[in-house]
C-alpha cells in the first residue's frame, strides 16, 4: 500500500491553472490531477493562507474518492487564498469563475467546499456566465452527451442538488428548509458508522460519540447518529464546545443543529475552546467524527481517545490527521492500526456520489432514492474492504490499496 501511495502522491498533476486577482490580493489554483475518463471533478474552497500544495493534495484525494463514488474520472480541486469573511468575497468569486470558465465548459466539474456554498454562490455565479451547471464539464468531457442526453443529465443535477428535502427522515424538523446538499455528506458519514457495525459486527445503539466541528457535516452526522440511538456526549467547535457524559437527547441534538449561526455551534453554556480542548479527548466514547478542517488530529489526541475506549473514526473531514503527508502519515497509520478508521474518500463521498447518481440514466430524483443510493455506495465500498480485511483495524490502509490498484 505504501509503495502504491508514494507512486500516486509523487505523480505530477496533469494541469495546474494559476490565477492572481487583478483587483485584490486573492490568488487561486485549479489543480487537475488527471483527465482520467476525459474529465475531472472537485469543489472550490476559500480560506486565508491556502496554498497550491493544499489544492494538489485535495485533487489527489478527489481522484481516490471517485473510485468509490464514480464516475471513473480524474480528481481536481479549486482553491482560493482569500479571507472568506472579507466583504469583497462575492466579487472575487465572480472574477475567479470568469477566469476558469473554459475549464468548466469542457472537462472540469466543480461544486461547493470549505467556505464556498454550492447553492448560493457556485451555481448562481457560473450560471450568469452561461454555464448550465457547475458539473457541465463532466457531462461534456466524460459522458460526451448528445444534446437531449445533456439536457436530461443537467436537468437532474439542477433539480437534485438544490432539492428542498421533504422527507422527515432526512431533515431535522424546524422552520428552516434544508436541501440535499446541506445534509448528504453528514448523512454519509453517519451511515459509514452504521455500516461498519453491521459489517464488522456490534450494536450501534447506545454507543457514545464525540463530534469535532459543527458545520453541515458534523452537525448533520450527529443528527443521523442520534436517530440510530447513538449518544452524542461531546462537541468541539472553533470557539468552544459542550460535554454531556450521559449524552444529548435526539431533540437536543436537532436543536443544536437548528440553532447554528452559519457553521458555528451556538449554546447558552458553551465551554471555552481551551477548556474543552483539554477535556474532550479523554471523554469515554466509541465513535469519533472529525468534521472540522483538515490535519487537526494530533498523535496525543489519538492516543487519548484510544485509551478512552474509541472503536471507530468516520472521517467527515478530508485528511483529518495532523500529518504532513498528502494522505497517510505516521499519526494516521498509528491510529488505523489500533481502531477502525473509515477513510474520508468512503465516509464523506456523499456529495460526489450525488453528482454521479444524478448524471446516470436511471436516476430517480426523490429524497429517498438519492439518500438510499449514497448509503448503498458507502456500504458496498466497506464490504469490499471487509472481504480484503475482516479485521477491525487497518481498514483505511486496505481501502487505499483497493482504490490505488485502480489508479496506479
Amino acid at each position: 500500500m505504501q509503495e502504491l501511495l508514494k507512486k500516486f502522491e509523487n505523480k505530477q498533476a496533469e494541469i495546474v491553472f494559476e490565477w492572481s486577482d487583478s483587483e485584490s490580493e486573492a490568488e487561486g489554483w485549479v489543480v487537475i490531477n488527471s483527465l482520467r475518463g476525459g474529465a475531472a471533478g472537485g469543489g472550490t474552497r476559500m480560506r486565508k493562507g491556502l496554498d497550491k500544495r493544499e489544492v494538489e493534495s485535495l485533487a489527489k484525494t478527489m481522484e481516490i474518492k471517485f473510485t468509490v463514488s464514480g464516475p471513473p474520472i480524474g480528481g481536481a480541486k479549486s482553491g482560493i487564498n482569500f479571507d472568506p469573511n472579507d466583504p469583497r468575497k462575492n466579487e472575487v468569486l465572480q472574477r475567479w469563475y470568469k477566469a476558469v470558465m473554459p475549464l468548466l465548459k469542457n472537462y472540469y466539474g466543480t461544486g461547493g467546499d470549505l467556505n464556498v456554498d454550492e447553492i448560493h454562490e457556485v451555481i448562481p455565479i457560473t450560471e450568469a456566465y452561461g454555464l448550465w451547471h457547475p458539473q457541465e464539464g463532466i457531462v461534456n468531457g466524460h459522458f460526451h452527451a448528445t444534446e437531449p442526453d445533456k439536457i436530461k443529465k443537467i436537468g437532474q443535477l439542477r433539480q437534485g442538488v438544490s432539492k428542498v428535502l421533504e422527507d422527515p427522515h432526512f431533515t431535522p424538523n424546524g422552520p428552516k428548509k434544508y436541501t440535499v446538499a446541506d445534509m448528504i455528506t453528514g448523512y454519509g458519514v453517519a451511515e459509514a458508522v452504521r455500516h461498519y457495525y453491521k459489517i464488522w459486527g456490534g450494536e450501534i445503539k447506545g454507543k457514545k460519540a464525540v463530534i469535532q466541528g459543527w458545520g453541515n457535516v458534523g452537525a448533520a452526522a450527529a443528527c443521523f447518529l442520534a436517530v440510530e440511538g447513538v449518544k452524542v456526549v461531546g462537541i468541539i467547535d472553533r470557539e468552544g464546545g459542550l460535554i454531556r457524559e450521559e449524552g444529548f437527547t435526539l431533540d437536543e441534538v436537532r436543536e443544536l443543529f437548528l440553532n447554528r449561526e452559519g457553521n458555528k455551534l451556538v449554546a447558552p453554556y458553551l465551554i471555552p475552546f481551551e477548556e474543552i480542548n483539554e477535556k474532550i479527548w479523554d471523554l469515554p466514547s466509541e465513535i469519533f467524527i472529525p468534521a472540522a478542517a483538515s490535519r487537526l488530529i494530533t498523535q496525543s489526541q489519538s492516543e487519548r481517545m484510544v485509551k478512552a475506549g474509541l472503536e471507530v473514526i468516520s472521517c467527515g473531514a478530508n485528511v483529518p490527521f495532523a500529518d504532513s503527508e498528502i494522505f497517510f502519515g505516521p499519526i494516521g497509520v498509528w491510529t488505523d492500526e489500533r481502531v477502525a478508521v473509515l477513510p474520508d474518500f468512503i465516509a464523506n463521498c456523499g456529495m460526489a456520489r450525488v453528482f454521479a447518481y444524478l448524471m446516470s440514466t436511471k436516476a430517480e430524483v426523490t429524497d429517498k432514492a438519492i439518500f438510499a443510493d449514497v448509503s448503498k455506495t458507502i456500504g458496498n465500498a466497506l464490504k469490499k474492504t471487509f472481504s480484503e480485511n475482516p479485521e477491525k483495524t487497518k481498514i483505511a490502509q486496505n481501502s487505499f490499496k483497493i482504490a490505488l490498484a485502480q489508479l496506479v
